[in-house]
């Protein structure tokens, strides 16, 4: 049998918790959604490098013992509280379709930038700055010794 109890007022009373944001505030630093973005943009095919043409200086600077490599390079990011916008340089290789080349990187950054960091991305601007030829060698690339 089923114990049917008369409802107390205290029953119908309604608790109403705090949102999640009032109990605390949580903030992502710049450089945290440029890093998240740099990882997604370099996951897609058909992509060379991040950054700029000229790789020079980045190649020079990578070289240094002990420095690690700059994960968020060509990636700028605005962040407000809820939300971010992207501006990503890229390099791509020759003979890639540089139209759906970045709409499939579109699609990576704004996907793995919202799942991450809970941000709500409502922008990401692609300038492709230069196309890397196959014959081509990166100042990063080791070249063969001129002697032995």
């Amino acid at each position: 049998m089923t114990d049917v109890t008369k409802p107390s007022a205290r029953q119908h009373e309604t608790v109403q918790l705090a949102p999640s944001g009032e109990r605390g505030r949580t903030t992502i630093a710049v450089g945290v959604v440029e890093k998240v973005a740099g990882m997604a943009a370099r996951e897609v095919q058909g992509i060379h490098a991040l950054g700029s043409g000229s790789r020079g200086f980045g190649a020079v600077r990578d070289r240094v013992p002990g420095n690690r490599p700059n994960v968020g390079k060509g990636v700028k990011a605005e962040v407000g509280e809820r939300q971010a916008a992207l501006d990503i340089d890229l390099v791509v290789e020759y003979g890639v379709p540089i139209a759906e080349l970045a709409t499939v990187v579109r699609k990576n950054v704004i996907s793995s930038v919202e799942r991450i960091t809970g941000l709500q991305v409502v922008e990401v601007n692609i300038a492709v700055n230069d196309v890397h030829l196959p014959d081509e060698q990166d100042d990063d690339e080791p070249t063969e010794s001129r002697v032995q």
